[in-house]
């Protein structure tokens, strides 16, 4: 075999992100009773929470606000769209939306089941993710998936983000890996796909809905579920 060591990451990789968090911020928005403070609809308040959010995690990763930042402003500027200028309920929101993210436990298709696969083949696997630490294993936790990593290289442990070198460096070394025998699989071909590949090591691009990519970059494998992973490892 020549992969001897299993990188993955978390979010809208394993974990299904979109789908966890639409029910926290639904759950949220009728919680915080929003439809009376002018949003319309829940709608409306996830789509413009979702572009903020992604706009900020880029300005987070690139160094330009800190993790505080854009915990907070997410729902600060989602709330601003709606003329409501309201820190505390942003606040609040802040709170509660942590609080409960990580306790869901959607995830994609024939994530276990490729774990498994994985596993019984005595595969290292391992996570690289940018999310924060506590959040990050909560979520694996939760999921029921926690048993099967060997390493969980977060972004506050390696002192650095996708898609830095650094990062795979660190996690390369922290699982006494090599570069050649390592493949990184995630859904980012910005982040997770450049990095790895800028480290060395060959890369699985996770693309379940075939967005056309954001850079020109061509991975080493692409696929649409992860039960093609059998078709690779």
């Amino acid at each position: 075999m020549k992969y001897k060591h299993i990188f993955f990451d978390l979010d809208h990789t394993l974990w299904d992100f979109e789908a966890n968090s639409f029910e926290v911020l639904e759950e949220l928005y009728h919680e915080h009773n929003l439809e009376s403070r002018g949003v319309a609809s829940f709608a409306v308040f996830h789509e413009q929470f979702t572009e903020h959010n992604e706009k900020l995690w880029d300005r987070f990763r690139k160094g330009f606000i800190n993790r505080h930042e854009l915990r907070v402003k997410r729902f600060r500027v989602t709330l601003l769209d709606f003329k409501i200028g309201d820190e505390k309920l942003a606040e609040a929101l802040s709170v509660h939306f942590l609080e409960r993210l990580p306790s869901k436990t959607n995830l994609f298709p024939h994530t276990k089941d490729v774990l498994e696969y994985l596993a019984a083949k005595n595969y290292p696997i391992h996570l690289i993710t940018n999310g924060f630490e506590e959040t990050q294993l909560q979520k694996i936790r939760n999921s029921g998936i926690d048993h099967f990593f060997t390493h969980i290289i977060t972004s506050e442990s390696a002192g650095t983000l996708k898609p830095k070198k650094e990062i795979f460096d660190f996690a390369i070394a922290k699982a006494v890996a090599t570069t050649e025998t390592s493949i990184m699989i995630g859904d980012a071909l910005d982040i997770d796909v450049l990095g790895a590949y800028n480290a060395g090591i060959d890369q699985v691009h996770f693309n379940p809905l075939l967005l056309a990519p954001k850079i020109d970059l061509k991975p080493t494998y692409s696929i649409q579920s992860l039960h093609e992973l059998k078709e690779i490892l």
